[in-house]
């Protein structure tokens, strides 16, 4: 992937999620999502990115649960295109970030099956990749918008349920 194509990437997520004003993606289940009435601050977010073949088809799924409680407030089954794994699970992110924020949510702790991701946004690892370094400053930059932010990597059994939400974009693509 170029940098031109992930600059493309977070350019639909920016005018999806960002901005509101571009309306809901043609790949997003709009069935699926719970609407936002909670008054939490805080929230535990699963995201995962799924690309079949790498790159190929791909999407996202966050699932954003107010704390304490548990109680789904957002949920996000998106349809990226053709990209790669990594492209994906960096656009669930930056997906789940801008929902974060736009629900008023302050302290987030982010769940994901990404370990690259994962230490990437801890600064463990270098974005070596320049198709990332995009997404990856997108989400530093988001991150900075809340009082506490943390990210865990968790076994892929974990994150099934984000999992599935991503693999229901590229279904519905069929």
């Amino acid at each position: 992937m170029t940098a031109d194509q992930a600059r493309s990437i977070l350019a639909s997520l920016i005018a999806v999620q960002g901005h509101g004003a571009a309306g809901p993606e043609p790949g997003d289940r709009p069935g699926r999502s719970v609407p936002a009435a909670s008054t939490a601050v805080e929230a535990t977010i699963n995201v995962d990115g799924a690309s079949r073949g790498n790159p190929g088809k791909a999407g996202l799924g966050v699932i954003i649960r107010e704390e304490p409680g548990g109680r789904v407030v957002r949920k996000i089954s998106r349809y990226l295109g053709e990209t790669t794994n990594n492209v994906a699970e960096y656009s669930a992110l930056i997906a789940a970030l801008e929902a974060a924020r736009e629900l008023g949510l302050r302290r987030i702790r982010v769940l994901a099956d990404s370990e690259l991701m994962v230490r990437q946004i801890k600064g463990l690892y270098k974005v070596r990749n320049e198709g990332l370094r995009p997404l990856h400053a997108r989400a530093a930059a988001l991150i900075k918008s809340f009082d506490r932010f943390e990210i865990r990597h968790v076994p892929r059994g974990r994150n099934s349920e984000a999992d599935a939400m991503a693999n229901a974009a590229i279904d519905a693509r069929k």
